[in-house]
């Protein structure tokens, strides 16, 4: 089974781009999208995070107040709103999906059994 991501690009500074994830082929009930970047020499951080359960969201501090996770159910869908963006945005972006148990509560930084993960997609920040 494949995540499919799509959306990334090439964007001035202070632009924005929209990331789109489609889990619908997993089928799950109880499960999180995550959002997970990677740049060049540096290690993978998580970026956001959004329960497909109870909506609840999650961000890191670096993209808090710029970035905004959503989802769409009924199309098994998130999408990552990116705004202002900063050079230090560009990396390969991953959509990932950990599923959960009914009553888990889940943030970006406790994400970290990923059951299955998209192939990247790039995003660049440059003028």
């Amino acid at each position: 089974v494949q995540l499919q991501a799509s959306g990334g690009g090439l964007v001035q500074p202070g632009g924005s781009l929209r990331l789109s994830c489609d889990a619908s082929a997993l089928g799950l009930d109880f499960y999180a999208i995550g959002w997970f970047r990677q740049a060049s020499g540096k290690e993978r951080e998580g970026v956001s995070c959004i329960s497909m359960s109870d909506g609840s969201t999650s961000y890191s501090d670096s993209v808090k107040g710029r970035f905004t996770i959503s989802r769409d159910n009924a199309k098994g869908s998130v999408y990552l709103q990116m705004d202002s963006l900063r050079p230090e945005d560009t990396a390969v972006y991953y959509c990932a999906v950990q599923v959960l148990s009914p009553i888990q509560k889940i943030t970006i930084a406790t994400m970290t059994r990923v059951d299955w993960w998209g192939k990247g997609t790039l995003v660049t920040v440059s003028s």
